[in-house]
């Protein structure tokens, strides 16, 4: 058996058939997704993330390549992959007017399970996501977090080996994301793979074990969360001078290339990439402290997802994504 649950080789799709002015979809994209791992893929507005899960869940046929989920063919093997998956798409499939536990049951009963398989699988998913005590009520009265809970349960009603979260967490306040977040957490805990698309770069970073990011339909970058921050600059010491005067003194006394430092005279601020984290903050406090020159702030940090994203992409993260 492979180690890859999600294999996507070479895959292109356009839209109304490639012909005239139709730019494609995807454009010769390639991922590979670990067995038990989170993989979230990021992307601006029009990038190919949900044209992508679409084919993943067989709801597409890609014009050409190869893509495989568990190790069946998306193509020839559709009802095998669909046998395999479970999808959260990015509005809720329940019926506001039933309890939670039917809601479940009714999935249960649409994937074909007996009914006493589809009442013992509500009572498990129900647990599982703190919603017990809630099964009796009508999902209308759920807030939004117990609303995505329960959606994420009805994902998993077949027990799947793969499942697609696209954007899950979109329109839900801090706490809904964060109860979201650790059920994402306990399912891969429990062995289920997960490929997530997001607009919330936090949420790559909190939940991904690996990242891509996507840009007019190819994969533009892809590695860990620490990988990526640092192949676009890593660590670099950020330092607020009380007097805007003194930048260009302060520039000198910095013990990194010159052309590398950036100076904001609005913010009084001088950033520089460094390598050695600690020793770097040392002599920089000890350079400023014999020159007089005095700092408001001094501080090391590593860049975010914001910035590696704006940076390999050129677009701003926080567009939704339209198709």
């Amino acid at each position: 058996m492979t180690d890859a649950a999600i294999t996507v080789e070479d895959v292109r799709k356009t839209y109304g058939g490639g012909g005239g002015n139709n730019r494609p979809a995807l454009d010769g994209l390639d991922l590979t997704v670990a067995r038990g791992t989170v993989h979230a893929v990021l992307g601006p507005n029009g990038a190919g993330k949900t044209t992508l899960v679409r084919i993943l869940a067989t709801l597409l046929r890609p014009d050409a390549g190869r893509v495989e989920v568990a190790g069946c063919d998306v193509v020839r093997e559709a009802y095998a992959v669909r046998l395999r998956i479970g999808l959260l798409g990015q509005h809720a499939a329940l019926d506001e007017e039933l309890g939670g536990r039917q809601n479940l049951e009714l999935f249960g009963r649409l994937y074909h399970l007996g009914a006493r398989r589809a009442r013992a699988r509500a009572g498990e998913l129900l647990e599982r996501f703190e919603l017990s005590g809630t099964g009796h009520k009508a999902v209308k009265q759920y807030s939004g977090g117990m609303r995505r809970r329960l959606d994420l349960a009805a994902s998993l009603i077949t027990e799947p080996e793969v499942l697609f979260l696209d954007e899950p967490t979109t329109g839900l306040d801090p706490r809904g994301r964060a109860e979201v977040w650790d059920s994402v957490r306990s399912l891969v805990g429990g062995g289920t793979t997960v490929l997530l698309t997001t607009q919330y770069l936090e949420e790559a970073d909190q939940l991904a074990d690996r990242i891509s990011l996507v840009d007019a339909g190819r994969v533009v970058a892809d590695g860990t969360a620490d990988e990526l921050k640092a192949a676009t600059g890593g660590d670099r010491i950020d330092v607020v001078l009380r007097d805007a005067g003194q930048l260009g003194a302060a520039v000198a006394l910095l013990p990194v290339p010159k052309d590398a430092v950036t100076v904001d005279t609005d913010r009084r601020l001088l950033s520089a990439p460094v390598t050695d984290r600690m020793a770097a903050l040392a002599a920089v406090v000890r350079a400023l402290a014999e020159a007089g020159v005095e700092a408001e702030d001094i501080a090391l940090r590593r860049p975010t997802l914001d910035e590696v994203f704006l940076r390999l992409t050129g677009h701003d993260e926080r567009v939704k994504e339209a198709a």
